[in-house]
């Protein structure tokens, strides 16, 4: 089992290795692409997706088709996506793309779009469903089939792999026996990479994070805004970037077409955007990018 704890990390001595150009920060854009993957009657699953979406609770009875959810989940692909799509293309940013396969399969356009571009995708699942639930056979096939689902309507394989949420105790030996992921984002535990051992082999992490992440927005606490969105993205960089000067940080800006996508927050998004570009000691950088500067300067050590 995949139970085990590791309480202490790095503790006060983090690696003392740099990210490329001497820079402090590697910030990681990340657009999760779900919409068209998500719980719907349509595909059996006996109700309609209720998270992140712009009510906080069901309108529609359990077991009817929720039209209104499934509305606010078309925006992200009709609207939402290519909003990001053209901000990032327009500032020439790397990007990484979390992908539910099946949300691509279902959308050719956005699909070609991606394919076009040198953004990184990492496996969000075959279906944005919660790994946790399901049983080992199942996960496994599921694991299989978003690594064959991406490289065949994209053009290319994941480079890793992320559930929705949080994985099962059975994924992370699953991504490895797979044999396809390089590495896995199913952690929140720290702010650089680091190595596990899976089933007596190395096994890269490549933590995420679900406090720089636009679903805040959705979840109340106070931020609201674009400008409180912008504002604690900023704030949460400046002290990263003071604590590179001596160790490296990472950053990983999460983003869903449904909820940045929109006008009255994306504005948010494009404020910490300019207060980034071109400053000193940044690396704006896909993910396998980070994952393969930690390979290089961090590799693991026997027994590791």
């Amino acid at each position: 089992m995949d139970a085990m704890r590791d309480y202490v990390g790095y503790a006060n001595h983090p690696p003392q290795v740099r990210w490329p150009g001497s820079a402090s920060v590697a910030v990681n854009f990340v657009i999760n692409y779900e919409e068209g993957s998500e719980y719907s009657i349509d595909d059996g699953d006996g109700r309609s997706e209720t998270s992140l979406i712009e009510v906080n609770a069901p309108r529609v009875p359990l077991g009817e088709r929720d039209l209104a959810s499934e509305s606010m989940y078309e925006y992200g692909s009709r609207v939402g996506f290519w909003r990001l799509y053209r901000l990032f293309r327009e500032r020439n940013l790397p990007v990484t793309i979390f992908a539910a396969a099946l949300a691509l399969e279902r959308n050719r356009e956005v699909a070609d779009a991606i394919a076009s571009t040198d953004w990184d995708i990492v496996a969000h699942g075959y279906r944005w469903v919660e790994h946790y639930r399901l049983d080992e056979a199942t996960e496994r096939d599921h694991i299989s089939k978003a690594f064959e689902t991406i490289e065949r309507v994209v053009g290319r394989p994941p480079g890793g792999w992320y559930c929705r949420y949080s994985r099962s105790i059975h994924t992370r030996r699953l991504v490895v026996e797979h044999g396809g992921y390089g590495y896995d984002s199913d952690a929140y535990n720290d702010e650089i990479p680091y190595w596990t051992n899976v089933a007596g082999k190395p096994h890269l992490v490549v933590p995420y994070s679900l406090v720089t992440n636009d679903a805040k927005i959705l979840a109340g606490g106070g931020m609201q805004s674009p400008t409180d969105y912008a504002q604690f993205l900023i704030e949460s960089f400046e002290v990263l970037q003071r604590e590179g000067q001596t160790t490296p940080r990472m950053m990983s800006v999460g983003l869903h077409p449904r909820v940045i996508g929109h006008p009255g927050r994306f504005s948010g998004l494009v404020k910490f955007i300019d207060h980034i570009s071109g400053r000193d000691g940044v690396w704006i950088a896909r993910r396998a990018d980070i994952a393969e500067h930690w390979r290089r300067v961090m590799p693991p050590r026997e027994g590791e």
